[in-house]
């Protein structure tokens, strides 16, 4: 196995969300709707403008999401966080900013016994974002 990739489940609002993630983080963004895949004669037409797939790529980070929520429903919890292993200080206090405009900051950023600077927080969809960045990386 050479990676994992974060992959979120949206209610109609995956467009939205992964906007968001490419203001807040950078990168490219690309996203595939219904509407323009091979799937939109098989689904409702209301449906059309949903996500089908969307990938958002900075360098190493890769995060993946849809609007194609199982039948079950969407279910959003606390057993899953994105954890995001920043280069500096800057971006650290940054993305932290960023990501949670409108959202909840559960733990502020500060230097953890271990040497690092970390912080978590839900954002405005409900995901639980860990950050991190290694002071100590930093210096060598």
């Amino acid at each position: 196995m050479s990676k994992i990739i974060s992959y979120l489940t949206f209610s109609g609002n995956c467009r939205e969300a992964m906007t968001f993630y490419k203001d807040c983080l950078g990168g490219e963004l690309t996203l595939q709707a219904i509407g323009d895949s091979p799937l939109a004669g098989a689904m409702p037409a209301d449906m059309k403008d949903c996500i089908l797939h969307s990938t958002l790529i900075r360098g190493g980070l890769t995060l993946m999401g849809s609007d194609m929520v199982a039948d079950e429903g969407l279910a959003i919890g606390n057993a899953v966080s994105l954890m995001l292993d920043c280069d500096s200080e800057e971006e650290i206090v940054d993305c932290y900013t960023r990501l949670s405009e409108g959202g909840q900051k559960t733990h502020k950023l500060e230097t953890s016994f271990w040497g690092a600077l970390f912080g978590d927080l839900i954002d405005r969809y409900g995901n639980r974002w860990l950050l991190h960045f290694d002071k100590g990386k930093a210096q060598q």
